[in-house]
């Protein structure tokens, strides 16, 4: 998880770049488990419901929630905790439900620092967005976990998924080997499905049955405590690709190695998106690859930066991205890889470990 060291060093990086002279309340659920892992368990009556983060100038946080929140919102790391009585189960909750926090409001002068309507919010918004991009330890560490766990899910699709399987039952298989690995629920989404070519290049598992020679497309994300992963591999329904496939799938893995080659600080997103292009224009597929070539992860997805056609950013120590490069062939089938990297200042450490191959 987050630790208490990391949050408070994200509270004063951030207190330093926006020097206020009041205290700075903010309500983003994506700011709290930033700033104090606040995080609101999604598999619970509450999870649509958040809290207040109230910190001080002199760095002093205050977390105000409701009290009916799950277990999870005990691994705030904060300097106080005060939950706000909205129903007992002995008589009436006060309702509407949200207002609980109100009064909490009130007492630290009214505003949402990060609510869009309030002035501050374009310059509290835009200097924890550049914050997020350089990873800290912890967050990295919480990543990883995500990662392992979508590396034994991946394992398992290449073991299992097979001609006569629903995508629903691949999704199903995918879903408890990752449930296995961390020991624990969570939530997981993306793209679990065929593709046949450039018509459909994803989407949410199906009825639809397996046929031999079709390409299963393998894409999921995996969220521990709002952080989370995302990489991808293609399988070929019952291990007998044909020539073309097999031609896609190593075009793209050579795409996938001249980006990695770009990959530093330092280097613009567009020189990335341009080497894993340039290997498609050799073979003349090009316009076949009409995704993106990557983006960056971490609490939100996609998130900055880019890695696209028309990119304007640079890569930054800490940045955590994919390479996804993929060619969506009518007549042939739609093929996707991806893997996840921390950029550092001479290169990449490669946070995905799973097998990329048809078979």
């Amino acid at each position: 998880m987050l630790t208490a060291e990391g949050c408070r060093a994200r509270r004063e990086q951030f207190l330093s770049w926006l020097k206020p002279v009041n205290p700075i309340v903010l309500a983003d659920p994506i700011h709290l488990r930033y700033f104090a892992n606040f995080f609101v368990d999604p598999i619970s009556l509450s999870a649509d419901f958040g809290g207040l983060l109230v910190i001080r100038p002199d760095g002093h946080s205050t977390l105000f929630h409701d009290h009916k929140l799950p277990k999870s919102v005990e691994l705030t790391h904060v300097d106080g905790r005060q939950p706000v009585a909205w129903y007992t189960g002995q008589e009436p909750g006060t309702a509407p439900r949200r207002l609980v926090l109100l009064p909490a409001l009130q007492a630290n002068g009214g505003r949402i620092h990060d609510c869009i309507s309030d002035p501050l919010a374009p310059q509290v918004i835009d200097i924890i967005a550049q914050m997020r991009r350089t990873k800290n330890p912890d967050e990295v560490e919480l990543l990883k976990t995500c990662m392992k766990a979508t590396d034994a899910g991946h394992a398992w699709g290449r073991a299992n998924i097979k001609p006569g399987m629903t995508e629903l039952q691949a999704f199903a298989g995918v879903s408890n080997a990752v449930y296995a690995a961390l020991g624990h629920w969570a939530v997981i989404y993306g793209d679990f499905t065929v593709s046949p070519g450039a018509k459909k290049r994803g989407g949410p598992p199906t009825p639809h049955v397996l046929q031999p020679g079709e390409l299963f497309i393998l894409d999921y994300s995996v969220i521990v405590q709002g952080y989370r992963s995302d990489f991808t591999n293609t399988i070929c329904v019952g291990g007998k690709p044909t020539a073309d496939q097999q031609r896609l799938c190593d075009l793209s893995l050579a795409a996938m190695a001249a980006g990695e080659k770009q990959l530093k600080a330092g280097a613009t997103c567009q020189s990335v998106y341009d080497a894993m292009r340039g290997v498609f224009a050799s073979a003349n597929l090009a316009d076949y690859f009409t995704t993106h070539g990557g983006h960056g992860l971490g609490i939100s997805h996609p998130e900055p930066p880019y890695i696209v056609r028309h990119s304007s950013e640079t890569l930054v120590a800490g940045d955590v991205v994919t390479l996804e490069p993929g060619l969506y062939v009518d007549g042939i089938g739609g093929l996707r890889i991806e893997h996840n990297y921390l950029v550092t200042d001479t290169g990449y450490e490669r946070l995905s470990n799973h097998t990329i191959a048809l078979v």
